[in-house]
């Protein structure tokens, strides 16, 4: 477990905890999301369904779109981060929610975008890493 992502580790531990079939826990997750393909994130969205549906609470920190809109409710924070944000600034469930006016809602309702640019990048670089050891690495080269 040492050498796995803090996003990893929660995720084998969330598996356990499912097959453990306890009910009135409350898990508070954060982000455990990252890093996954869009069908695991299907499959983590069935998982966290499967634990609520059994008397569980769920608490998720959480900033992918699929997730928030398959929640049961969103309460967003801030306004900003750090010392500029800490208080509530919108919640409701996904509908409600989508409807509001907070900076949050609007990219999740779609109303605000951040563009994709269109300049393709032709320049290959290159980062060479090596001697890498630590954990499983035993001087390898990248």
């Amino acid at each position: 477990m040492s050498t796995l992502s803090g996003g990893e580790a929660q995720r084998i531990r969330l598996a356990t905890q499912i097959g453990s079939k306890l009910t009135q826990v409350l898990y508070i997750l954060d982000e455990p999301s990252i890093g996954l393909h869009q069908r695991d994130n299907d499959k983590l969205i069935d998982s966290l369904k499967a634990l609520r549906d059994v008397g569980n609470s769920i608490i998720v920190v959480e900033h992918d779109k699929e997730i928030m809109l398959e929640s049961d409710y969103i309460i967003d924070i801030g306004p900003r981060a750090g010392k500029s944000g800490g208080e509530v600034v919108g919640a409701g469930s996904p509908e409600t929610f989508c409807k509001l006016s907070t900076e949050t809602a609007r990219y999740l309702s779609g109303k605000d975008s951040i563009p994709l640019s269109k300049k393709k990048t032709t320049e290959s670089n290159w980062l060479t890493i090596e001697g890498c050891s630590g954990h499983n690495l035993k001087d390898v080269d990248f």
